[in-house]
């Protein structure tokens, strides 16, 4: 199982900076970076959000070794086409590091603060499946020509294009009517919030979307990740999924999410304190929870 770090961009450049660094240092695999300009809420909106991209391209320069990341871009915000020469462009300066993730965009706030459309859910969900075409063809094609509902694309280029001989691409949602099917047609990752039971059940939805299109599900990475406490002094638990626990019954939990099918766990720091405090449950986690789990699997 990989482990990953989950830096919330609503802190400074330094301090995720040195969260990452530490990551890579430490033996982390991954560092996963969110896509939102301001906060959902129900807090004050005005507060630090660096941007997803910026934050990918600084680090793809500085921090090495590490897998780089989107959990995940909503396609709301950027057109596809941009979002893919973004993405090359990141893993040239990371020397071929990045997973691009995307979604089909939800958070309320940002959309109406700076006036751009929301859509409804199913109209998201058709620009998703053929945003995911479009990227997926710049990525990959020397020219693309599509012609789709919502993207228009007429012989267009791409260069430079990634590092990476094929540049992964994460899906990220859980709805098992829709979501799960572009996951089956597209993705090369999926992640979602929720326990190892609800992996393993919509696990199970993704399997049979695989079957529906004919792939191999086995050829689609897992992730997850729930808010850690464990210290049990961590502010109280929140609308996303968490867990209180020591070392013993985490490595239980880890177990678990290995037997639904997840291959990476990633641990946000947003509940972890800042400094010194938060390097030193960053290494807890990787050396007394997770390096058994690690060695196992």
């Amino acid at each position: 199982m990989r482990f990953s770090v989950w830096p919330t961009a609503a802190q400074s450049w330094a301090d995720l900076l040195d969260v990452a660094a530490h990551a890579a240092a430490s033996g982390w695999d991954g560092i996963w970076v969110a896509d939102h300009f301001m906060p959902s809420g129900p807090g004050p909106v005005d507060g630090p959000m660096l941007e997803c991209w910026s934050v990918l391209a600084g680090l793809a320069t500085v921090v090495p070794r590490v897998r780089l990341g989107s959990l995940v871009c909503a396609n709301t915000y950027r057109h596809p086409a941009v979002l893919a020469n973004i993405a090359a462009s990141v893993d040239q300066l990371s020397g071929g590091r990045v997973v691009l993730g995307l979604g089909a965009g939800w958070q309320e706030n940002e959309h109406r603060a700076y006036g751009m459309e929301l859509f409804d859910v199913p109209e998201r969900l058709a620009r998703l499946d053929e945003a995911c075409a479009v990227v997926r063809g710049l990525l990959d094609e020397p020219r693309v020509s599509f012609e789709g509902r919502a993207y228009r694309l007429s012989d267009a280029p791409m260069q430079p294009k990634p590092v990476q001989a094929h540049l992964p691409l994460l899906v990220g949602g859980g709805g098992e009517r829709v979501t799960l099917r572009i996951v089956a047609r597209w993705a090369d990752e999926w992640n979602t919030w929720g326990t190892p039971d609800v992996l393993a059940a919509k696990g199970a939805v993704l399997d049979r979307h695989c079957e529906a299109v004919g792939r191999d599900p086995g050829t689609i990475a897992r992730s997850a990740q729930v808010l850690v406490d464990m210290t049990g002094t961590g502010p109280a638990a929140s609308r996303l999924p968490s867990v209180r626990a020591g070392v013993t019954e985490l490595q239980e939990l880890l177990h678990r999410y290995a037997e639904a099918g997840v291959g990476e766990f990633i641990l946000p720091d947003w509940n972890l304190g800042t400094g010194p405090a938060r390097r030193d449950l960053l290494d807890r986690f990787l050396g007394e929870v997770a390096a058994p789990v690690r060695a196992g699997s």
